[in-house]
């Protein structure tokens, strides 16, 4: 298809916000004092019946804020402001592939991301990329246990709170979804494949966990288009995604500027937690000491924090204080420090440069902050562990999640 078919063809997949409101700078003065507030009564561990904003009674500052402080980088701050101006509910796109027993970054962080967007008035699609998974040869390219996966994924979201009354978030099976709109979407795949050099796609190779080095099948080089066309494909305003993703995303932008199309999908990246060991830029699940799962038990998690990689006085690519700061803090607004007078004391933490600055000067130990850490991480997948026990459906999933084979 020639540039205008293709920006026509894209175009009927995602609406343009209306042109009917003013636009708003990013750079507008906005009330941090409210806005932080907002922010702050989004703590899962808040009864659901609190008395924070609406959307709709928020303001776009606030809005801005709340939706902003999700990603690591974002491309375009000023588009975001501007979205969230004119569009009442933009669409947010987060996808995964079902691949095996789910890490506390890709449970907790998604349930806190997701509670963000939806109290800012976003509605959320979650892609379950089976068809993906199958194609990087997860589970072993067996889309039956692909589907357990998944479907054992959506209870641990369910059990830790993620907030899912209503239809502010939509769980999507790739394969279903794109068996009923085949002649939306395989056009759009062929036409960002035949517009992109080889080369291009092979720097996209990241978002399988994969690298430009890997032998790779002629499923998984065809991966990058696909994931290219889903934004489009799911009517995506912005792209909720890691920062391993954040090359196919680019990608799509400038599929935009190659059809001239001026309505690009906002990229919020948000940041990666690493391994709990030495040198581990990211979780690995066929690295169970690598990372925390939703549903390990006590003695589990005390035992992996215990052995973590904290060395001390060392914040910078310190596992131990990432968790702290992109999990317990934004769950409970706070971390405990419990010890004996002659150590310091018991102490609050309410933000993380406070704690980074005494743990940095020596006056918090890794023999004080392990058992706090482990003690908070506990008490947010407890919920978690009681569903598994105690829901039939869970237990079983479970069970037979446990007893496939981690393939890569």
């Amino acid at each position: 298809m020639d540039n205008k078919e293709a920006t026509k063809a894209v175009d009927t997949l995602i609406p343009t916000a209306s042109s009917s409101d003013q636009s708003v700078s990013a750079s507008e003065k906005m009330d941090n004092k409210e806005a932080a507030e907002a922010i702050d009564a989004l703590s899962l561990t808040a009864s659901s019946s609190n008395t924070s904003l609406s959307a709709s009674q928020m303001s776009v500052e606030e809005k801005f804020r709340i939706v902003r402080s999700i990603g690591e980088e974002c491309i375009q701050e000023d588009e975001l402001m501007n979205l969230l101006a004119k569009k009442p509910q933009p669409i947010c796109y987060d996808g995964f592939e079902p691949s095996g027993r789910m890490h506390i970054a890709q449970g907790v962080l998604k349930a806190l991301n997701v509670n963000k967007l939806t109290s800012a008035g976003c509605k959320v699609k979650i892609w379950i990329a089976d068809w993906f998974a199958q194609l990087n040869n997860k589970m072993g390219g067996d889309l039956k246990k692909i589907e357990v996966v998944g479907q054992y994924l959506i209870e641990i979201w369910k059990a830790v709170g993620m907030n899912l009354e209503g239809d502010r978030v939509e769980f999507l099976w790739s394969s279903k979804e794109i068996n009923s709109r085949a002649h939306e979407y395989w056009p759009l795949v062929m036409d960002i494949a035949r517009r992109n050099k080889l080369p291009r796609i092979l720097r996209c190779c990241q978002i399988m966990g994969r690298s430009e080095q890997d032998e790779l099948t002629a499923a998984q080089i065809f991966y990058p288009c696909m994931q290219c066309a889903d934004i489009f494909f799911l009517k995506a305003d912005i792209c909720q995604l890691g920062m391993d993703q954040r090359k196919v995303n680019v990608l799509a932008r400038e599929y935009c500027d190659d059809i001239k199309r001026k309505n690009k999908p906002i990229i919020l990246s948000h940041h990666m937690l690493p391994g709990l060991q030495e040198g581990q830029e990211k979780m690995s699940k066929s690295d169970p000491s690598s990372s925390i799962y939703m549903e390990d038990e006590e003695a589990e998690v005390n035992v992996k924090i215990k052995k973590a990689f904290c060395p001390p006085k060392v914040v910078e690519k310190n596992p131990c204080l990432e968790y702290i700061k992109y999990i317990v803090l934004p769950w409970f607004n706070e971390f405990k420090i419990e010890r004996s007078a002659e150590n310091g004391g018991d102490k609050t933490y309410k933000n993380f440069d406070e704690l980074a600055s005494d743990y940095e000067s020596g006056s918090l130990h890794p023999a004080d902050l392990k058992p706090a850490l482990s003690k908070a991480i506990n008490k947010i997948l407890e919920p978690v562990r009681d569903h598994f026990k105690n829901d039939q459906k869970a237990k079983d999933l479970m069970k037979r999640v446990k007893s496939f084979k981690v393939t890569r």
